[in-house]
């Protein structure tokens, strides 16, 4: 009896994915284009007095007006490992002589544990604009001109890494759920 080995066709996410490659924070795509963006720091307005809030914000609407080309604004968790949390409150914890303070980081210590449970996912949400481009230095003066105009709106950013690029595409694929598929578990 001949046995005859049948090739299976299996078609995986990145056989239909445009994306060439991701290096130095941009991806570049299989139609010419890059794609790069900043990664803007989380501030609370809320914090700060009513004239402060008011000028972030109407220089936010300012920046946001002078913007002349598509950009797209995304808002991305990432899982957070608080295990390295723990571990600096658990030293604290042990340096400390006065029961006062000892009591304060047992009780954050306890709180820490309670988001380790599996019904809680601890996540930092983070947020991105993105916006695509063929030509690399008109994509360096679009970088340039975000930076610049978010600053002027008192909110810190910078460009995104290749790390920030991949969790954001894991996160529209995976909903964002990290994938593991094919490594070695210890």
């Amino acid at each position: 009896m001949l046995l005859v080995k049948k090739k299976i066709n299996i078609q995986f996410t990145n056989d239909w994915l445009p994306v060439k490659q991701i290096a130095n924070g941009i991806i570049t795509t299989d139609d010419g284009y890059f794609v790069t963006g900043v990664k803007v720091y989380p501030k609370n307005i809320f914090m700060l007095e009513k004239g402060q809030q008011d000028s972030i914000v109407y220089n936010l609407r300012n920046f946001y007006n002078s913007v002349d080309f598509e950009f797209w604004l995304i808002v991305a968790d990432r899982p957070v490992d608080i295990n390295a949390y723990l571990a600096n409150l658990q030293i604290m914890y042990n340096k400390s002589h006065d029961q006062y303070t000892r009591k304060m980081i047992m009780q954050d210590i306890s709180k820490a544990n309670q988001f380790m449970g599996v019904e809680y996912n601890v996540v930092d949400t983070e947020y991105f604009i993105l916006f695509k481009e063929k030509k690399m230095e008109i994509l360096q003066k679009k970088l340039h001109n975000i930076i610049s105009g978010l600053a002027s709106s008192s909110l810190n950013s910078s460009q995104v890494t290749n790390d920030d690029l991949r969790m954001i595409l894991d996160n529209f694929l995976n909903g964002g759920v990290t994938t593991t598929f094919g490594t070695v578990m210890a």
